[in-house]
């Protein structure tokens, strides 16, 4: 189980907490044993910036065990000033060996902190665009970034301000549980999911999941958790508690997609990360993706590497294209 320690001061921004809180407890509640939620400070109660006073805080703990994230959160009402007592006891603790082996998460002027402890040298980093002046003075060897919503670089991950701390958890999640979680967390928290310019344009397990629709997304995650499972347009609809004809028709009008053009781009997916990520040979990746056969996937290999995802139907896949995945060979 990984430590996720939220690093709080004084004037703290609420959002700066919450959002990334809320997503790293919404996947604990899907994936239990993965994440427990710390908060620490130098002192054991501090005012956030909106005048709430968070309070039962624990110290800054003298070691964390390895693969801990450690959340710089941002401050409101201004610049950080390493001078001032409770900045200059975390900077202080950035730079001790307490850190050692844990990934470092900054929201907003988090970043600055981290700066300040020589945490960004050499790195790109990104942080509020109110910021970015200050975060290139605290530290003139980093590559300060503007425009981004976050920004990976090794073990530091660096966002702008406040909302982008949401989506900087995401990511984090996605990457540490798997896209599938990140976009269940999401849609709790009623949010899409943002990227960043260096991920791809068109993941194939967050395509078509940009919306609110509770019977399309059930039926998008009981595909994503098992893909090779026999799917037809009649499961399918039972899965959604509708018909088949309405199932068809919200699909369309929500995911712009078909609910068997859904089928065939996650087993499409699962197929290539199994190929990618696994030592199987080809037959028993097609038997565990959902194929009939390894020529079969073949057969759809061949033809998706000459259509992308981007083109599915609706958006210029020919009709009768969503229906080679859906069955056995």
């Amino acid at each position: 189980m990984r430590d996720v320690l939220f690093v709080i001061l004084p004037k703290v921004m609420l959002l700066d907490v919450a959002g990334p809180a809320d997503a790293f407890r919404g996947a604990e509640l899907r994936v239990p044993g993965n994440y427990r939620l710390r908060y620490v400070a130098p002192v054991s109660s501090v005012a956030a910036a909106a005048g709430l006073t968070l309070g039962a805080l624990e110290p800054l703990p003298a070691q964390l065990t390895p693969g801990s994230l450690v959340i710089l959160t941002g401050v409101g009402g201004g610049s950080i000033d390493p001078h001032e007592p409770m900045a200059r006891r975390v900077i202080s603790w950035l730079r001790s060996e307490a850190i050692a082996g844990a990934e470092l998460l900054c929201v907003c002027t988090g970043s600055v902190l981290a700066a300040h402890a020589g945490l960004l040298a050499g790195r790109e980093c990104t942080t509020h665009h109110e910021h970015i002046d200050e975060l290139r003075r605290a530290e003139p060897r980093a590559r300060v970034l503007e425009n981004r919503i976050f920004v990976e670089d090794g073990p530091v991950v660096s966002s702008a301000g406040v909302t982008a701390g949401l989506d900087l958890a995401l990511h984090v999640i996605g990457r540490q549980l798997g896209p599938q979680v990140a976009a269940e967390v999401a849609r709790l928290l009623v949010v899409y999911l943002r990227r960043a310019g260096t991920d791809p344009a068109l993941s194939p397990w967050l395509m078509y999941r940009n919306h609110l629709h509770p019977a399309v997304h059930r039926v998008q995650d009981a595909v994503t958790r098992d893909p090779a499972a026999p799917w037809s347009s009649a499961q399918l609809a039972r899965v959604a508690c509708t018909g088949q004809r309405n199932l068809a028709r919200l699909f369309a009008e929500h995911a712009r997609c078909s609910p068997l053009d859904y089928v065939q781009l996650v087993r499409f997916a699962f197929a290539r990360q199994l190929v990618t990520g696994s030592r199987l040979d080809l037959e028993r990746i097609a038997v565990r993706a959902g194929f009939g056969s390894a020529q079969h996937l073949r057969r759809v290999w061949s033809r998706w590497e000459a259509h992308p995802p981007s083109a599915l139907r609706g958006r210029g896949v020919p009709a009768g294209a969503g229906h080679d995945l859906s069955v056995a060979g």
